[in-house]
């Protein structure tokens, strides 16, 4: 579908497929693949020693030399990512004007600024995914806009809001201590500052920390080995805006991990590399990707609020279901089974409904669609073992959903070859030449890690800060160790004017990108009143706090489905210590959870916080 306003229909999916059948081979494929270990299968590199580069420094910028700062501030933002930048918008919008982004990278980004890697796109559709569209005036030019464009509009926002002037870029935050006797977070970093900020926002996102897959051997290997967040196209040839990979055409590459990242660069690899193999422990679900330029007449009809519209339309495609009669605005694999269902409930007249039913009802059509994701592998990759190994077992939500028109039509190439790696729960092992799958060694000039971030691993891997202390030096990483403790997923007792962004306890959005924007809101509302009210500390009170994780404890329970169906992934903390990526949600839904922090900032009495004039 395009971007013109047409009539969206359901798919079809295949009629006649075994349920119990496929339950029980998920289960299978599951369990082939699980470890024990969990997340301590990967790698976290040592800081380095003197006179050493930093671990995943940044190969894009150097480090502009700078005095070290001692200042008082209202407000440090701790990223500048999509997250950091819409925290500040937010706090701009509020009037606060004293703050600063410490960010670790040399501009504005984030995980868009990070990855550079050739075909990186969103994957999700940009008119929903790409925020403040109205507020700057920017149409992306397609429907998945390229990383260059999106990293683009992260710069375009900090320009309009004015948030260049008092970013520290290429800092890292080393340290978060709360200063009882100044009220005051104390921030250090690796650039010698001392910040003292009346209020942090902890706005790092989900993706910032890049992690390596512990594979033996790999100090042993003499070839390259580059993680895909940090691309060296000296060594591939090209650049990020034209990644034309010349310089591999005598060279053999291996790429390890099958998820959003290794779906886009394969394609390339397989285009300019000598031979390509794809080392998968677990095949991701990929659809088809149509992605037409904007259609410049649609983008004249566009009235205010347009944005916000279509994305509360997409939340209900990819999350709670369609209204009846709505019509499905995006219409692709991300709405496919609520468009589905909803279709059947139009040919029931929509009756009326328990939540278990429509639950059994989109449970069914998961294992439909997944079956045709299945079948139409088998349309496109000629070898039929190589077809069968690329057939992803899973419900839909297990592993993140892909879309592309080119990576199952690259393994139809004679230099592309899939290595099915899930009988040895991953790569077996590293040589000095290359890898060794089933006893035999496969030489190789380039290991490719398209192996994520840190998205569930614990809280001081995931941020890369080594000590935050709240009051009488409680540290958060313990305090939060057995489960989240907050008030509406942004603040903490114990922990003053300290706030969270992210999947915490909070609403969930099928936009994420939205999702912090809305959180940002929250977060300097409460900031901006604190201010005007002379408010030196706000925190959440015991029995506010206990009430709310009361209130998130039901939706463990599709967490711990997640754990215990769903094959090791970062989605479900590789099926370790218990953890879900999303963390826990308000059941109710996101429109009820907004209502709800809409109802509270208009009382304006900040039920519910313990606050220190």
């Amino acid at each position: 579908m395009d971007n013109k306003t047409m009539k969206c229909e359901p798919t079809h999916t295949p009629a006649e497929i075994d349920i119990p059948k496929l339950r029980e081979k998920y289960r299978l494929e599951r369990e082939k693949r699980f470890r024990a270990e969990g997340n301590q299968q990967y790698v976290r590199p040592k800081k380095a020693g003197a006179g050493k580069a930093e671990p995943f420094s940044d190969p894009y910028k150097p480090v502009v030399p700078r005095a070290s700062l001692k200042e008082d501030i209202d407000v440090a933002v701790l990223g500048g990512g999509f997250t950091g930048i819409l925290a500040s918008v937010q706090l701009r919008k509020a009037g606060v004007s004293s703050f600063r982004n410490i960010e670790q990278a040399g501009d504005f980004g984030g995980v868009w600024y990070w990855n550079r890697y050739p075909g990186i796109q969103c994957d999700n559709e940009s008119y929903c995914y790409m925020p403040l569209l109205e507020e700057t005036g920017f149409i992306p030019t397609k429907r998945f806009a390229d990383g260059v464009e999106i990293q683009g509009h992260c710069v375009r926002i900090a320009k309009q809001f004015g948030l260049y002037d008092n970013a520290l870029f290429h800092t890292q935050v080393t340290a978060l201590r709360w200063d009882e006797s100044i009220q005051r977070w104390r921030v250090s970093t690796d650039r010698g500052d001392e910040i003292r900020a009346r209020f942090v926002i902890m706005a790092g996102g989900p993706l910032n920390r890049p992690k390596l897959p512990g594979i033996p051997g790999l100090q042993d290997f003499k070839g390259k080995v580059f993680h895909s967040a940090r691309w060296d196209y000296g060594y591939t040839g090209g650049s990020w805006e034209n990644p034309t990979l010349d310089k591999l055409k005598d060279k053999r590459v291996a790429v390890v991990g099958t998820g959003a990242t290794a779906i886009q660069i394969v394609p390339f690899l397989g285009k300019y590399a000598k031979e390509v193999f794809v080392l998968q422990r677990t095949p991701p679900s990929v659809d088809a990707r149509p992605n037409p330029p904007t259609d410049q007449a649609w983008a004249k009809t566009l009235q205010p609020g347009w944005q916000k519209q279509r994305q509360e339309n997409f939340h209900r495609g990819a999350m709670e279901g369609f209204h009846p009669g709505e019509q499905d605005l995006i219409c692709d694999f991300w709405t496919e089974i609520n468009r589905n269902v909803a279709a059947k409930l139009a040919e029931q007249g929509w009756p009326a409904i328990t939540p278990e039913t429509f639950m059994a009802m989109r449970e069914d059509e998961d294992y439909h669609v997944m079956e045709r994701f299945r079948r139409r592998i088998d349309e496109i990759v000629d070898d039929k073992a190589t077809a069968e190994a690329l057939k992803p077992w899973f419900r839909f939500h297990c592993k993140r959903p892909l879309s592309s028109d080119t990576y199952y039509p690259t393994f139809n190439q004679p230099n592309v070859h899939l290595i099915d790696v899930s009988d040895t729960k991953g790569v077996e092992r590293l040589t000095e030449n290359g890898f060794v799958h089933d006893g035999k060694e496969y030489p190789i000039d380039l290991l490719i890690c398209a192996s994520g971030f840190e998205v569930t691993s614990d809280l001081d891997q995931r941020w890369g800060i080594d000590e935050i202390s709240g009051r009488n030096g409680t540290s958060l990483y313990d305090y939060w160790n057995d489960g989240y403790k907050t008030l509406h997923g942004v603040v903490s007792r114990g922990f003053p004017n300290q706030f969270f962004t992210g999947y915490i306890q909070g609403g969930l959005y099928a936009t994420t990108v939205e999702q912090f924007n809305r959180q940002g809101h929250h977060i300097a509302w409460i900031i901006a009143e604190s201010l005007k009210r002379g408010i030196s500390a706000v925190e959440p009170t015991q029995e506010a706090q206990d009430e709310w994780v009361a209130t998130m404890a039901p939706s463990t329970g599709f967490s711990q489905y997640m754990q215990s169906e769903c094959p090791p992934s970062y989605l479900n903390n590789e099926s370790g210590k218990f953890r879900y990526y999303l963390g826990e949600f308000y059941l109710a839904g996101f429109t009820a959870f907004e209502q709800l922090l809409q109802d509270w900032r208009s009382k304006g009495d900040m039920a519910g916080l313990d606050v220190k004039s």
